[in-house]
C-alpha cells in the first residue's frame, strides 16, 4: 500500500496543482504568442539556411564512386503546401553513365535520360516530407553529376548554388525587461574583399533596441567567426521586433526578439536567466552549425573523450530545454530548430546509409563473439551460429516508405578534432559521426581508438580500424551507426510535453509536425528491445544451442544499451545488417516515453504493433525498477540476455527476469555502470514524472522507497554548499522476479561511498523530487528539491552553473590500448597505431590544448589538476528542474 505523505503547508493537493498548472500557463506564455509575428506562431522559424526562389520540390543527388561505377542516391523533397501523390524522377547524365540496377523506385534509361518512378510503398510525399531512392551505374570517362532534375513535369533542381548570406543565430530571443540578449552573426561563404554587415529593428516592439555598435565587419579572414550583436529591452512594456542584419550583395538574415512579461516566479526567472546563459554565444556552448557540445571546454575525458564532440543526450537534451522555453514563453520556433539541427546532423541522411535496402531481416546479422577482455579481440565472425528473424523491417518500411533507419548516431566530432571528416567524400572540418567503444564491457574510455563510423580504408591500417575489433576472411568498405536508446527516448519523452503545452496553449499545430517525427523515432527506437542477434529471450544459453527467435519471442521489451546498423560502400556487392541489444540498464529505461508512445495519440508510431509494443515495453520497465529495487530503496545494475557477450553460462543461482540473467553491472566494467549515481537520477526522474501522469501504482511504490533513501543521503547547507550520492557500492543479488508475488530482496544490499556536487545530476535528482512531491504532496521531497535548486544557484558564474572538479583519473592517459603484435596503423594527423600506444599517444593534439599543462604536470608527479567544466547537459538538466519546479509549484 502506497503511503501518500501530507502536503506543503497552504498547497492544493495533485489535482488542483494540476488544474492551476493549465490555468497559469495562460500568462505569459499567452502574451508572448500574441506579440510573436506571423512566420514563428505558425512554428516557422529563419534557420539562417539560404535558398533560391521557393520552388516545390528539391532535389539531393549524392553519389559513390569507385572509378568504374557508383552508386547514385536521390533524395526527393517536397516543398510544397500539399502532398505529392505519385512521382517521376527525369534526369541526365553527360557522359556515358549507363543504369545497372536500381531500388527504391522503378528506374529506366533512355540514351541519357534516366527515369525513377514510384514503388506503391513510397509513392505519397507528404508536405513537407521527402522519399530517397537509389541505383547503380556503371561508366568510363568522367562521372559529372547532373545539374536539373524534373519531377513530374516541373523543373526543381538540385541544392541550388549557395548565395552570399548573413547568417544569424539564435534567430529568436527572450528578453525580461530591462536586461540585455545576444545573437550572433556571420557570413555564409568566403567574401573577396571586406564586408559591413548592418543590424537594424525593422518592425516591431520599440522598447527593443540594439545596445552599442549596430555593424560589424568581416574580411576575408575572419568572416565565418561569429561577432555578437547586443539587443536591450526597456525596463517596462512586452511584445516582440524584428532585427535584420543585412549587408550589399547577401541575402539579409532577421533574428526576432521578445520582450517578455514578469516571470510567474523566481524559479522561472532564474530558467530564464540559465537559458539566456546557455544560449548566449560567447559562452561557447555551440558550435556555428548550432550544435551543442558536449561542453564548452576542450579538454574533458569522460564516454566523449573530447569536450568537442556531442552525443545525441546533448541532442535531446537541447530539445528537452527547448520544450521548457515553450512552455514558458509560447515560442515554439526554437523547439522546432532543435529538432531540425538534430535531424540534419545526427540523424544519417539516405546518402549516409546507402545500402539498406539490400538488408535481409531473415539474417539480420553475422554472429561475433563479445569478450570480457579486450586482448581477445578481434572477435570471429562465425556464420555458423544461428540468429533470429527480424520482425520490425518489413511495418516500417511499410510505414514509412524506405529502409532507411531514422534514429541517431550517438557520437560526433562536431570541430573535426580527430580529422575524419574527409573520410568517404565528405569535407574536412565538418561535423563528423565517429565511433570508440567497439571491444566488450571491459574497455574504458581510456582504452579506445576512435575511428570514422564510415570507414573507406583512408586512415588506420590496410584495412582502415576493422580489424582492431572484427575477424574476417577479407574487408569490405563500409558504414555502421550506434543508436544510444536513452537519448532517442529523452527526445520522444520533450516532445510529449511539447505537444502538451503548446495544446494547452491553444497552439498545437505550432509543433505537430515535429511531434510527428518524433513519433517515428519511437517507431524505430524498438529495435532496442530486441536481443542482439534476434535470439529468443529467456534461458538463453549457448550461442549454438541457443534457439534462433522468430516472430517478436526475440523481444526482452526493455530499453537495451543501443541499437546498431551499417552495410556495404559498393552497391554493386550490396549488403546490410541491423542489431539488438541482448543487456538493459535500469538507468536506460524510459517508462514516460513508453507512456507517450502507446497513449498519446498524437505520438503513436505508424507500424501496425508499435503501440501494443510500447504497452508491453512500459509495464516490463516498471516491473524493472521493481524487481532491481535493492533493500535500501536504490536500483542495481540490470539484466541480459547474453551471459559475457556470448550467451555463456552464467553463475549458479544467479536471478533472472522473465529468464534474463540479473548483471549487477552491465555493459561497461571500467568503472563498473553500477557505481555512478547519476544513472539513479536520470531514471527515477523518468519515473516519477510518468507517475505524475499516470499514478500508476507499482511505480508509485518503487518511488516511495526510492525517495526514502535518496533524501537519507542530500545534505543541504548554506553559501551553496551541499552534497548528494556520487559512487554507490553494491552486494548481494535480487531475488527471482515473480511478477504475481515480488520478493523483498532483502539480501540486495546498496551503500553510499563517496559524495559529490556534480550539478548536472543535482539538477535531475531535484527534478525527480519534483515530480514525485506534485504528485504525492511529499514535504520533505518539495523541500529538498528547492533547496538543491537554491544550492545550485548560489554557484552561478555568470556562464551557467559549475563548481570545480578534482580529475585524478587524468593519470590515465598514460593507459596502454591494446592493439594486436604485427598491427600498425596511423591516426589522421600522423600518430602512430602499434603495440605500446596509449590514450595519449594516439591523440596529441591534446597537447595543444591550453589546459594541457596541468594533466603534464600531473602525469609528471604533480597534484592532480582542477577543472570547472561547463557540460551542455548538465547546465539543460537544470535549466530544466527550475523550469519544472516554476510549473509545479510556483
Amino acid at each position: 500500500m502506497r503511503v501518500r505523505r501530507r502536503a506543503p503547508a497552504g498547497a492544493p493537493p495533485p489535482s488542483e496543482v494540476r488544474r492551476r498548472r493549465v490555468a497559469r500557463r495562460g500568462r505569459l506564455a499567452a502574451l508572448v504568442a500574441l506579440a510573436l509575428p506571423l512566420a514563428m506562431t505558425a512554428g516557422l522559424s529563419n534557420s539562417g539556411d539560404v535558398q533560391a526562389a521557393a520552388a516545390t520540390c528539391r532535389v539531393d543527388y549524392t553519389a559513390n564512386d569507385w572509378g568504374s561505377g557508383f552508386t547514385a542516391n536521390v533524395t526527393i523533397h517536397n516543398a510544397s503546401t500539399s502532398a505529392i501523390s505519385g512521382w517521376t524522377l527525369s534526369y541526365a547524365y553527360a557522359g556515358n553513365q549507363r543504369l545497372q540496377q536500381g531500388w527504391n523506385g522503378r528506374w529506366s534509361q533512355s540514351g541519357q535520360t534516366v527515369t525513377v518512378t514510384n514503388e506503391s510503398f513510397n509513392s505519397t510525399i507528404p508536405a513537407g516530407g521527402s522519399t530517397s531512392a537509389g541505383a547503380n551505374f556503371s561508366y568510363s570517362g568522367s562521372n559529372t553529376a547532373p545539374t536539373a532534375f524534373t519531377l513530374n513535369g516541373t523543373v526543381c533542381g538540385e541544392d541550388p548554388a549557395e548565395q552570399a548570406a548573413v547568417v544569424a543565430t539564435p534567430s529568436s530571443l527572450a528578453i525580461q525587461p530591462g536586461q540585455t540578449g545576444t545573437f550572433g552573426i556571420r557570413l555564409n561563404t568566403q567574401p573577396t574583399s571586406n564586408v559591413t554587415v548592418n543590424v537594424a529593428r525593422t518592425s516591431g516592439n520599440t522598447g527593443l533596441t540594439i545596445s552599442g555598435a549596430s555593424s560589424r565587419t568581416f574580411t576575408p579572414s575572419n568572416w565565418n567567426i561569429t561577432q555578437n550583436i547586443t539587443i536591450a529591452a526597456a525596463a517596462t512594456g512586452s511584445g516582440s521586433a524584428v532585427f535584420t542584419a543585412s549587408a550589399p550583395g547577401h541575402t539579409a538574415a532577421t533574428v526576432t526578439a521578445t520582450q517578455l512579461g514578469e516571470a510567474d516566479g523566481e524559479y522561472e526567472q532564474r530558467f530564464l536567466d540559465l537559458y539566456d546563459e546557455i544560449k548566449d554565444p560567447a559562452n561557447g556552448y555551440f558550435s556555428d552549425e548550432g550544435i551543442p557540445y558536449h561542453s564548452v571546454e576542450t579538454l574533458l575525458v569522460e564516454a566523449p573523450d573530447h569536450g568537442h564532440e556531442t552525443t545525441s543526450e546533448a541532442y535531446s537534451y537541447l530539445i528537452w530545454l527547448e520544450a521548457q522555453y515553450g512552455r514558458v514563453t509560447g515560442d515554439w520556433g526554437p523547439f522546432n530548430e532543435a529538432w531540425g539541427i538534430m535531424e540534419e546532423w545526427m540523424i544519417p541522411e539516405a546518402s549516409e546509409q546507402p545500402t539498406t535496402s539490400f538488408y535481409n531481416a531473415s539474417s539480420p546479422a553475422t554472429y561475433a563473439p563479445e569478450s570480457t577482455n579486450p586482448a581477445n579481440y578481434p572477435a570471429r565472425l562465425d556464420p555458423s551460429v544461428s540468429v533470429g528473424q527480424d520482425p520490425l523491417a518489413a511495418e516500417l518500411r511499410s510505414a514509412y516508405g524506405t529502409s532507411d533507419i531514422y534514429g541517431m548516431h550517438w557520437i560526433q566530432d562536431v570541430d573535426d578534432v580527430y580529422g575524419y571528416g574527409d573520410v568517404c567524400g565528405g569535407t574536412s572540418g565538418d561535423p563528423t559521426f565517429i565511433n570508440t567503444f567497439q571491444r566488450g564491457p571491459q574497455e574504458s574510455t581510456w582504452e579506445t581508438v576512435p575511428q570514422p563510423s564510415c570507414e573507406d580504408f583512408s586512415y588506420g591500417g590496410p584495412n582502415g580500424y576493422l580489424d582492431l575489433f572484427t575477424g574476417d576472411n577479407s574487408y569490405s568498405r563500409q558504414w555502421r551507426y550506434t543508436n544510444a536508446p536513452d537519448a532517442d527516448a529523452r527526445a520522444v519523452q520533450a516532445a510529449y510535453w511539447a505537444n502538451q503545452w503548446a495544446s494547452e496553449q491553444g497552439r498545437a499545430s505550432a509543433v505537430s509536425a515535429t511531434v510527428d517525427k518524433a513519433s517515428r523515432m519511437g517507431d524505430y527506437l524498438r529495435y532496442s528491445q530486441y536481443d542482439k542477434y534476434f535470439k529468443r529471450v529467456g534461458n538463453c544459453v549457448g550461442a549454438t544451442s541457443c534457439p534462433a527467435g522468430s516472430g517478436k519471442n526475440s523481444a526482452h521489451r526493455l530499453l537495451g544499451w543501443y541499437y546498431a546498423w551499417g552495410g556495404a560502400l559498393d552497391t554493386s556487392a550490396g549488403w546490410s545488417w541491423r542489431i539488438g541489444s541482448s543487456s538493459a540498464h535500469f538507468g536506460y529505461q524510459n517508462p514516460m516515453a513508453a507512456y507517450a508512445l502507446s497513449t498519446d495519440p498524437a505520438l503513436i508510431p505508424n507500424s501496425p504493433t508499435a503501440d501494443d509494443d510500447w504497452a508491453a515495453s512500459l509495464d516490463r520497465q516498471v516491473e524493472f525498477y521493481r524487481w532491481l529495487q535493492s533493500a535500501e530503496g536504490a536500483i542495481a545494475g540490470g539484466a541480459t540476455n547474453s551471459w559475457e557477450g556470448h550467451y555463456a553460462t552464467p553463475p549458479s543461482g544467479t536471478p533472472t527476469f522473465y529468464g534474463m540473467y540479473y548483471d549487477p553491472q552491465p555493459v561497461y566494467h571500467d568503472p563498473p555502470s553500477n557505481q555512478w549515481f547519476g544513472m539513479q537520477a536520470w531514471s527515477m526522474q523518468r519515473l516519477a514524472e510518468y507517475y505524475y501522469e499516470s499514478d500508476d501504482q507499482l511505480a508509485g511504490q518503487v518511488l516511495d522507497k526510492w525517495v526514502d533513501w535518496v533524501l537519507g543521503e542530500v545534505t543541504i547547507g548554506t553559501g551553496g554548499n551541499f552534497r548528494i550520492p556520487s559512487t554507490l557500492a553494491w552486494s548481494g543479488a535480487p531475488d527471482t522476479w515473480n511478477a504475481s508475488n515480488p520478493g523483498a530482496n532483502n539480501n540486495l544490499h546498496v551503500r553510499v561511498t563517496e559524495y559529490t556536487q556534480d550539478v548536472g545530476v543535482t539538477g535531475s535528482l531535484a527534478n525527480a523530487l519534483s515530480y514525485y512531491a506534485a504528485a504525492t504532496g511529499d514535504t520533505a521531497a518539495q523541500q529538498t528539491a528547492a533547496g538543491l535548486l537554491d544550492a545550485l544557484w548560489e554557484n552561478s558564474d555568470g556562464m551557467g552553473i559549475s563548481v570545480p572538479e578534482t580529475r585524478r583519473d587524468y593519470n590515465r592517459f598514460d593507459d596502454e590500448i591494446y592493439i594486436p603484435n604485427g598491427w600498425h596503423g596511423v591516426m589522421p594527423n600522423g600518430d602512430e597505431i602499434e603495440p605500446g600506444s596509449t590514450f595519449e599517444s594516439i591523440r596529441t593534439f591534446y597537447h595543444n590544448d591550453p589546459d594541457w599543462p596541468q594533466v603534464q604536470a600531473y602525469l609528471n608527479g604533480g597534484s592532480a589538476p582542477t577543472f570547472t567544466y561547463h557540460r551542455f547537459w548538465a547546465q539543460a538538466d537544470i535549466a530544466i528542474a527550475l523550469s519544472t519546479y516554476s510549473d509545479l509549484f510556483e
